[in-house]
């Protein structure tokens, strides 16, 4: 959905910004470019795609570039040098009309402060994009009073922004965003000026509407925390320049350098990683139509007591105990079958985080069965494996 390549931005007067650029190319870093040309190197070389749907974190501390890069996407301000395409079309080849075209029909931004019209009503600030646009009153109402809805504020349409909150005026920044049902949401550190407990309700809600809306999502932030949360892939930039991209679990495991090793440190990893992220094969699985002598002698070789019991499509039944299928063998029981299953075991979804996991870990004969939504066994959590990647020291590559 977005391609950049080799982008660079110098803040400068023209002729300091070639030879900025001239410098660059040589190899020179953002303090030389300043102190040689009094231009600001505010992003330098920066390639990347962000795919369909995905949720895309542009991560730095303050001075960074993210904000300059984020302005980049949608050419409200435009580049030194490199390109950026939008769904297959390079942003510094529109006129100016297809350029408003482009931001008003297939490209959103939320920004930090609202950017709420005081005067208008919560579902006239929803609606203003199509209003822009032209579309008709009440296909406008209809579509805003349902991104509201999506946001939790479907009862507030008729309230003036000064009687909301602020956590209130974000959703409604969020709505306004959703009910112009662009392709693409640029969110430039919503969420940093609401407090704590409020960010992370926003970040929940983006979640779940991420999951329902599969939109193609360019977040920006200051917090590494919020961006392991939120964040298909992360790309980390410092002083202009991107150091690492990648996955939130790939980046605490094999941090480029030693910067995102230090950045990183302090992260809690329970809530970035997932229980796919440790996921392991079950030792054994005992299928139900298997005769229970084999059973037994199979958990005799694997030096367990216990083991899953799963159909023929995979989906899990229960859990076996050695001593069940010795008493099933003796009695001449032709298979396995679902009777007299155990269930004392815990199951969890591959993309839970691993702190909604740990007070269960370690608690049944067997580990933590990871299903789909069919009951398929997947594999396991073993309490060993999430202790191990809690306390691993990363890979600095």
């Amino acid at each position: 959905m977005i391609r950049c390549h080799d982008l660079t931005k110098v803040f400068g007067t023209g002729s300091a910004v070639q030879r900025a650029l001239t410098m660059t190319r040589e190899g020179a870093d953002r303090a030389e470019v300043q102190e040689r040309t009094g231009a600001t190197l505010a992003v330098h070389d920066i390639s990347f795609t962000v795919d369909p749907g995905e949720l895309f974190v542009v991560m730095g501390l303050s001075g960074s570039g993210k904000s300059t890069l984020v302005r980049l996407l949608n050419r409200l301000i435009d580049p030194s040098s490199g390109t950026v395409e939008v769904d297959g079309r390079e942003l510094g080849g529109l006129d100016d009309a297809e350029l408003r075209r482009l931001r008003n029909q297939h490209m959103s931004m939320v920004f930090q402060h609202f950017a709420l019209l005081p005067h208008r009503t919560v579902r006239q600030n929803a609606a203003y994009a199509l209003q822009v646009r032209k579309v008709g009153d009440a296909e406008r109402n209809d579509r805003a009073q349902w991104a509201l809805e999506q946001v939790g504020l479907g009862d507030r349409g008729d309230a003036l922004p000064d009687q909301l909150s602020g956590g209130m005026k974000q959703r409604v920044g969020l709505a306004r965003a959703l009910a112009s049902d662009t392709d693409v949401l640029l969110m430039d550190e919503p969420f940093s000026a609401l407090d704590p407990l409020i960010r992370r309700d926003m970040q929940a809600l983006l979640i779940r509407l991420q999951k329902e809306l599969r939109k193609t999502i360019v977040f920006i932030t200051h917090d590494l925390n919020e961006a392991m949360r939120l964040g298909d892939r992360i790309l980390l930039l410092k002083d202009g320049r991107l150091v690492q991209l990648g996955t939130g679990p790939e980046i605490l495991s094999a941090p480029a350098d030693d910067y995102v090793a230090d950045f990183v440190s302090d992260v809690d990893r329970t809530r970035v990683l997932t229980a796919e992220d440790v996921i392991r094969e079950p030792r054994l699985v005992v299928e139900a139509d298997e005769r229970p002598s084999d059973a037994l002698r199979r958990l005799g070789a694997a030096e367990s007591t216990d083991a899953f019991v799963v159909d023929a499509e995979r989906r899990v039944l229960g859990i076996v105990h050695d001593e069940w299928l010795a008493h099933a063998a003796r009695n001449g029981q032709a298979t396995v079958g679902r009777d007299g299953l155990g269930h004392d075991f815990a199951t969890t979804e591959p993309d839970r985080p691993l702190i909604d996991l740990m007070d269960r870990l370690g608690r049944f004969p067997v580990p933590m069965a990871v299903i789909d939504d069919q009951r398929r066994l997947l594999g396991v959590v073993p309490r060993a494996a999430v202790l191990a990647s809690l306390s691993a020291v990363p890979n600095r590559s």
